[in-house]
């Protein structure tokens, strides 16, 4: 808690306030080190805040009057015209322009679950607009896609073609094919995620939009029909998507996924017996898993059919619903390094979980939110997760959860923020086409397909503009960090990299302030002595 923190959250009386910078004082001059690192000199707000802007760089199509991030401007205002459908929207997924379905709807099924989770917090802090803002962005997109009850249009441009240009989005001269899955062509991977964003965002409005909440929900429902009656993989009616977001986890997963989110948005028992009757069938007692991820759901399932499905009002299923909630405990130990057998996650020797090479911090966030969720869960029904290697409770696994966050925002051997903006050093040279390139604000001369490579792409200069609340890929398993425009693997950003941290960084706001009111009590009671 920064004095800054102090007078932001509280009215102090200044005796109180006294002794407290007396304490962090003479704290600081035992340790040796400042009294904002002392004392955990992380402004969560402010992460919060800059996580939510990134989203208003990825936008594709017709900017709003109250688009904050003034570096970027329309584009993309013909997608779809080839097929005779308006796609006109939606984000881009990462570096590139290429709209994909996939990675789009978990993106915004954790902005939603943010939301569900920590809306008066985010209310509070006066960002609960920008996320709603940013879901409905999605959200709006989803439902010109699904243009019918049997048809989701899947991908806008062909990442092939896109990844041999490097253009800023307002000058693409890239194809923007689109590309659907429907009867003859199914995606139950695709339609079930989308369903489980619809759903989510459906109880997002409920309050504030209801119209627009049942027009979630009923597109959700369609679309969940469709993939379980049509079943098969996106990837294999779209052999264009294979090379960039293959379906490796298949579509089983997704249904399940899709499912639960529907029942908790209409609390339909329709839903939840789905979740049970089919659990072994498609998987979702079968897997023990290591990841949560935009392909890989069964780890959310798990938890979320564990927290949702309580098993004293539904006796009869209470042996698959203590199957689910041994796989979510699994997933949670692993991350927590206290399973057997060698399933813990690796972590880097500064200790962060480190699942694989490409884009690593993508599972970062997503466990961290994970664990946070669920250590409140447990903590709401007085419970401890029971590992093999010994009991954890709630508090230590939102400490483990800060932990991964505060590596994210600098507390790393790198000394850098992995949110780029954040902190006085982030990555200044990420691998993304319109902020490598200069402003079309500023400079609204064509900038053609390989003049970028030729001009913009090689240069060892920071990017023109800064991709404020990106979180880029991160460091190798030892800590180490390249930030180069090439070196994509650890320098590209990803909408559903940042999407988990929007929740975690709202919790770790509401801890802080729980720990300024229990400062307030134990001040005043050493004043009173």
């Amino acid at each position: 808690m920064t004095v800054r923190e102090i007078h932001r959250h509280r009215r102090w009386h200044f005796p109180h306030l006294l002794l407290l910078l007396i304490t962090i004082s003479y704290s600081a001059a035992l340790t040796g080190v400042s009294s904002e690192t002392d004392v955990g000199g992380f402004d969560y707000g402010e992460a919060l805040s800059k996580s939510l802007l990134y989203f208003e760089a990825q936008r594709s199509g017709r900017l709003p009057y109250n688009q904050r991030v003034t570096w970027r401007d329309h584009s993309g205002l013909t997608d779809g015209l080839e097929q005779g459908v308006d796609l006109v929207g939606g984000y881009h997924d990462a570096g590139d322009h290429v709209k994909f379905g996939l990675p789009m709807a978990f993106t915004v099924t954790m902005l939603s679950w943010s939301v569900i989770e920590y809306g008066d917090t985010l209310a509070s802090t006066g960002e609960l607009s920008h996320a709603l803002e940013a879901i409905k962005w999605g959200t709006d997109y989803f439902i010109k896609a699904h243009t019918s009850p049997n048809v989701l249009w899947a991908e806008v441009g062909d990442g092939d073609t896109d990844h041999y240009c490097w253009q800023r989005p307002e000058d693409m001269t890239t194809s923007r094919r689109a590309f659907k899955i429907d009867e003859n062509n199914p995606g139950s991977d695709l339609a079930g995620e989308t369903a489980a964003a619809m759903a989510a965002a459906s109880i997002v409005f409920r309050s504030t939009n209801p119209h627009y909440s049942h027009l979630l929900l009923h597109h959700a429902q369609q679309l969940f029909e469709f993939g379980d009656k049509y079943r098969g993989k996106y990837d294999e009616s779209l052999r264009v998507v294979k090379s960039y977001y293959a379906s490796v986890s298949g579509y089983m997963d997704e249904l399940l996924w899709g499912a639960t989110w529907l029942y908790r948005a209409t609390d339909n028992d329709h839903y939840m017996s789905y979740v049970v009757d089919m659990a072994h069938q498609l998987g979702g007692l079968s897997w023990a898993m290591s990841e949560f991820s935009w392909d890989v759901k069964f780890a959310g399932v798990q938890l979320l059919a564990s927290m949702l499905i309580k098993e004293e009002n539904h006796k009869q299923h209470s042996k698959v619903i203590r199957e689910y909630k041994s796989k979510a405990d699994h997933y949670l130990c692993s991350i927590l390094n206290k399973n057997i057998n060698g399933t813990n996650v690796q972590r880097t020797p500064a200790g962060l979980l480190f699942v694989r090479q490409w884009n690593n911090m993508q599972y970062v966030s997503t466990a961290a939110f994970l664990l946070t969720v669920y250590s409140d869960h447990l903590r709401k029904s007085n419970s401890d997760l029971e590992c093999h290697e010994g009991t954890v409770t709630p508090d230590e696994m939102l400490v483990f959860a800060k932990s991964q966050i505060d590596y994210i925002l600098g507390s790393n051997p790198m000394k850098t923020s992995y949110l780029v903006g954040y902190g006085p050093k982030y990555p200044t040279r990420v691998h993304h086409r319109g902020a490598s390139i200069a402003s079309y604000k500023d400079n609204k001369g064509f900038i053609g397909c390989t003049q970028g490579y030729d001009y913009w792409y090689g240069r060892s200069e920071p990017n023109p503009s800064v991709l404020i609340g990106a979180l880029v890929g991160g460091p190798d398993h030892l800590d180490d960090f390249v930030d180069r425009r090439d070196n994509y693997v650890q320098t590209e950003a990803c909408t559903y990299n940042t999407a988990p941290l929007v929740g975690v960084f709202a919790r770790l706001i509401e801890l802080e302030e729980q720990k300024l009111e229990e400062e307030d009590v134990s001040l005043v009671a050493t004043y009173k002595r």
